[in-house]
């Protein structure tokens, strides 16, 4: 279900509201609208929780106290604006941030998040425009109520503000595909910013395994256990953990942590998919990186820090999907090639998926691709499936306009076929398999052109005099032109 173009309407004058009212940070516009939703959810909560009291005689999981009913969103939205607006900025916003581990009886990282929230709408007659839009959303559909939310995150990126926050929806879409979450997975991102992938897998279990979410045990497993996602920026842990939740997520594992860090390495081998597109800022001080990371792979480099992060993350028999730099593939310093060869002699490396160089434009117009491997501890690389994406269905400059031509759906299609009719290809296609003794004599090389063949010309081969005795033909039919042009002009 997509949203109506008058919702979006909606969203866009508030959205315009906020900038003239002087707010143009989009995270900002957004993590306000984040704090409005989660107070309309409490509210609702505390409902549910009250109808379940008129049968069972006492009240669970209540929310607020008899006392604090004048806290509750459909209380205040009734008042006019200024008194609406002192009561949420006196009162509202303190309980907010006090609420912490109460909400969810301590199980949920969502009041957590809340610890820290400032209310900084400037106006009344702006408060009252955005909870009068909010107020019109139906919450309780899943479908509507997400596709809100991923619509104003879309305007973080549209903004050409804090862009590289946002992977695209397709790019997302592609990997969630390729990996094709089971209901008993542990899916981590550890750099999940606004939880794109955890969302996107959380939809394909919904579409594909309708039992994890009738089933008692899986569904447990599905609200509580299934999804975890990690981000050293509190802005992105409320607005990811928002988005989890608008998209039907009620106690996912959404906390602070930077993941290079010493003190994250409680979570070894604890995850079956990692799904991520890590920030790749440079380099890093050693002493602020773990040391069973350096361990794996000594280097700085946050782009081989991650990928030895995900080896940790991943239980035996785990898989991964992530985005890297291309100079992964083929960097010639010891810390990259260590890293290639132990992806390809110790774990099993699955897939070098290319993606086109302006898959993140505007923001970034670096060439990347999708790596895919299994954790192994034992090998089993056995032949690497490449394929070259030429086009993602948007135009590769800064505009990023739909265009018709899409490999995508070629890519989930033959990526289905990657230990059958793929094996066949001949490397002068747009996907091939190289076995693993090429990519050894290699020097465990990873970049597709490096095993790229180019097509020639089947066509019979003149012999080289005869084409230099055309060209001499050639040569004097021009000289006699050109004399006898010079004789009719005099």
């Amino acid at each position: 279900m997509v949203i109506t173009g008058e919702l979006k309407g909606k969203i866009d004058r508030v959205w315009d509201a906020f900038w003239s009212g002087g707010i143009s940070n989009p995270l900002e516009v957004i993590e306000q609208i984040t704090y409005l939703l989660f107070i309309r959810r409490l509210d609702e909560r505390q409902t549910v929780a009250e109808k379940k009291a008129l049968l069972t005689g006492t009240i669970e999981d209540a929310v607020y106290l008899p006392s604090q009913y004048d806290l509750r969103w459909s209380w205040f939205t009734n008042l006019g604006p200024d008194e609406m607006y002192r009561t949420v900025g006196d009162h509202v916003f303190p309980f907010l941030r006090q609420l912490g581990d109460q909400f969810g009886g301590g199980r949920s990282t969502y009041g957590e998040h809340m610890k820290g929230a400032r209310f900084t709408i400037p106006t009344s007659a702006l408060l009252s425009r955005v909870v009068d839009m909010l107020d019109d959303i139906p919450m309780e559909k899943r479908d509507t109520n997400g596709d809100l939310y991923e619509y104003l995150l879309s305007k973080i990126a549209s903004a050409g503000v804090n862009g590289q926050f946002r992977t695209p929806r397709h790019i997302i879409s592609l990997m969630v595909d390729l990996m094709a979450p089971k209901p008993g997975d542990e899916i981590c991102d550890p750099a999940c910013g606004t939880a794109g992938f955890l969302v996107a897998a959380s939809e394909y279990i919904r579409e594909h395994h309708p039992s994890a979410l009738t089933d008692a045990t899986q569904r447990a497993h599905f609200h509580k256990s299934m999804f975890h996602g990690y981000d050293f920026d509190s802005t992105m842990l409320r607005i990811g953990s928002m988005n989890m939740l608008l998209h039907g997520i009620e106690a996912p594992d959404i906390r602070y942590r930077d993941s290079l860090s010493e003190g994250a390495s409680g979570d070894a081998g604890a995850y079956s998919l990692v799904l991520a597109n890590p920030p790749f800022a440079g380099s890093l001080d050693y002493e602020s990186v773990a040391k069973d990371l350096q361990r794996t792979v000594k280097t700085k480099k946050t782009e081989l820090l991650f990928l030895a992060l995900f080896l940790r993350l991943l239980k035996p028999g785990g898989r991964a999907a992530v985005i890297v730099p291309d100079g992964v593939l083929f960097g010639s310093s010891n810390a990259h090639k260590s890293l290639r060869k132990m992806l390809v002699e110790d774990q099993k490396l699955d897939a070098v998926v290319k993606l086109p160089s302006g898959v993140f434009r505007p923001y970034a117009g670096v060439s990347t691709a999708i790596l895919i491997f299994t954790r192994t501890d034992s090998g089993g690389t056995d032949d690497v499936w490449f394929y070259d994406v030429r086009a993602d269905g948007f135009s590769l400059d800064d505009k990023r306009n739909p265009i018709d031509a899409n490999d995508l759906g070629d890519v989930r299609i033959r990526w289905a076929a990657r230990a059958t009719t793929e094996r066949d290809r001949a490397r002068t296609e747009q996907s091939f398999c190289v076995p693993k003794a090429d990519i050894v004599a290699q020097g465990y090389d990873l970049s597709l052109n490096r095993y790229r063949e180019i097509a020639h010309d089947d066509t019979e081969h003149r012999p080289p005099l005869e084409i230099i005795a055309d060209i001499e033909a050639l040569e004097a039919e021009i000289t006699q032109g050109l004399a006898h042009l010079k004789a009719t002009l005099m």
